[in-house]
């Protein structure tokens, strides 16, 4: 496995019934990046993070983390390394949104115990961080969609893991609630050496705050690498079939990085 690699998937097929999602997709994401993967509705972005997470399992190929067969690794073990924002969290029991915050620490607990004092106080941190502690005592069935979204990805920050999969985590969030939670993300690779994958629909924000991206299509990678070495109009054209125009902005992103690639779509 090459040095850094975090996941190895070596031709990785699964489907669902007769239709066939991923065809055989083989990809290596190293330690201490922020991963975009993007590709048209259908390619299998949600199935592969789904994989990754140990939801669902490969009908054939292998997937490894850390160099060890993901499906040989202990559940709980696994969750103090890997946390996961889904994009559709289905929440209809009425709990509170402290509560749903605290489900991110259950891998640190024992059976039968209450949390401890860590456990309360990085709760009490991740709720503060973002925007959530005065909607403490309010059940998450009341909140707005993005306002749940936020009580999810804080759910997943307070798990305080190593690694963190993202599938369209900010899709129901306002913009200045995304560029903040994807800010987080961004700044945790980048200063404490911790590892974010996230699936994308809008390529401007995955290139504004991503290390690298990949692009999917028909269930496989079509281009992976840095955003100077493959975010560009030929493979954008290839995989979403638009034409566009891919320039650099003088904007800083929040590591500082100046400029950044934007993509503009001809209509």
């Amino acid at each position: 496995m090459p040095d850094g690699a975090l996941y190895e998937l070596e031709r990785v097929c699964f489907s669902y019934g007769e239709a066939r999602v991923l065809d055989g997709l083989s990809l290596s994401l190293d330690r201490g990046l922020f991963h975009a993967i993007v590709g048209p509705n259908g390619c299998g972005k949600t199935t592969l993070m789904d994989l990754m997470i140990g939801i669902r399992r490969p009908d054939s190929g292998a997937i490894r983390f850390c160099g060890r067969d993901l499906s040989h690794i202990p559940r709980r073990a696994f969750a103090r390394e890997v946390a996961l924002v889904p994009q559709d969290y289905g929440i209809n029991f009425a709990f509170t949104v402290e509560e749903v915050v605290l489900m991110g620490r259950h891998p640190y607990m024992e059976r039968f115990s209450g949390p401890s004092s860590r456990d309360v106080e990085i709760v009490e941190r991740v709720m503060d961080t973002l925007d959530i502690s005065r909607l403490r005592y309010k059940f998450v069935t009341q909140l707005s969609g993005g306002e749940r979204q936020r009580v999810v990805f804080a759910r997943a920050l307070a798990q305080d893991t190593k690694v963190l999969l993202l599938d369209e985590a900010t899709s129901n969030m306002d913009i200045y609630h995304t560029i903040h939670c994807l800010g987080l993300v961004k700044r945790a690779a980048a200063q404490e050496g911790k590892t974010a994958i996230a699936t994308f629909h809008d390529l401007n924000t995955a290139a504004l705050f991503c290390d690298t991206i990949v692009f999917m299509e028909r269930g496989r990678v079509a281009a992976q690498g840095s955003l100077d070495e493959v975010f560009d109009r030929k493979t954008i054209k290839e995989v979403f079939g638009v034409e566009c125009r891919v320039f650099e902005v003088p904007f800083a992103d929040c590591s500082g990085k100046s400029p950044v690639k934007q993509v503009v779509f001809k209509t």
